[in-house]
């Protein structure tokens, strides 16, 4: 499962509002090769679900996942952060072995 705090639950809310999305839209998970540590995270807004999607809903955030980058992310914790030593979504992956300094990308 992927799971939402708070913080990343209302900033979720309010890009779905600023882009005018309807409720069919999801937010889409995802890990691909890249970045410092070899793995980076992606986010983005989607609307199609496909056949080996994991789907989940948390905090009413409904989060989608392929299932190659699932195997990655089970457990993940998707926060938010807009304080001064950082600010974006942040991966509480329990899964990476290391991360970088941005947290944006990982390995296993």
């Amino acid at each position: 499962m992927i799971t939402v705090s708070d913080k990343a639950k209302e900033k979720v809310a309010r890009l779905i509002q600023d882009a005018h999305l309807d409720d069919t839209y999801r937010l889409r998970a995802s890990v691909a090769g890249g970045g410092c540590s070899g793995l980076s995270y992606k986010l983005d807004f989607d609307n199609e679900v496909r056949p080996m999607d994991q789907e989940f809903e948390d905090k009413g955030v409904r989060v989608v996942v392929d299932m190659k980058s699932f195997l990655y992310l089970a457990g993940t914790e998707l926060d938010f952060s807009d304080g001064l030593n950082g600010k974006g979504f942040q991966f509480h992956n329990p899964n990476a072995s290391r991360e970088c300094g941005c947290g944006e990308s990982f390995s296993v």
